[in-house]
């Protein structure tokens, strides 16, 4: 197999297409989407979100410590790329895309009631990285849809019809297939 050798590029594909919602000193709710967002320790429970210092909801998360990360799906599509290329100095995003800012249970920044689960985050620490900022955050609670839940209680995540993120294209996830630990385990 010949392989060519690329300048360096952020090549990790795909991402998790997230709306990040965040309000003000005044309450003002926003939201933006990000991709560069991901998982940073179990335990504690930690994520993190990296935005530009220019963006909006830079400066809003910078002084309020907090934000969300609310998954998105196929029904969220529109919403997602449009949160992602408007300002919220320019436009209520939450009207113009008909989405419910939510509030939530530890945190002052708004869930988007549409997003099947939403993770509320404390910022514990930001990095300044260059072209982006990262903001390391612990989880302090989780709300998730009822409606995505199975008979034993469990998130159903499959049904939710999630999104990804490559190279500029947003992707449906598709079919499951397999388990944690299906390669290894005895057939019956």
């Amino acid at each position: 197999m010949e392989k060519q050798i690329w300048r360096p590029g952020n090549m990790l594909y795909p991402l998790p297409a997230v709306l990040v919602s965040c309000a003000d000193e005044d309450g003002t709710p926003n939201v933006m989407t990000a991709a560069w967002t991901g998982t940073v320790c179990s335990d504690p429970v930690m994520v993190y979100v990296s935005i530009r210092p220019n963006r909006y909801s830079n400066g809003i998360i910078r002084k309020s410590g907090e934000f969300v990360i609310n998954l998105t799906t196929e029904k969220l599509a529109y919403a997602t790329d449009y949160c992602g290329v408007k300002s919220g100095r320019d436009v209520d995003k939450f009207a113009a895309c008909h989405l419910t800012a939510h509030p939530g249970s530890k945190v002052k920044a708004p869930l988007v009631a549409e997003s099947p689960v939403n993770l509320e985050c404390v910022v514990t620490e930001i990095k300044e990285l260059g072209s982006h900022d990262m903001f390391l955050a612990k989880v302090v609670a989780v709300q998730a849809d009822a409606a995505y839940l199975d008979e034993k209680g469990r998130l159903a995540m499959e049904g939710m019809g999630l999104l990804a993120y490559s190279h500029g294209e947003y992707y449906s996830l598709g079919e499951k297939l397999g388990t944690f630990g299906y390669s290894v385990r005895k057939k019956a």
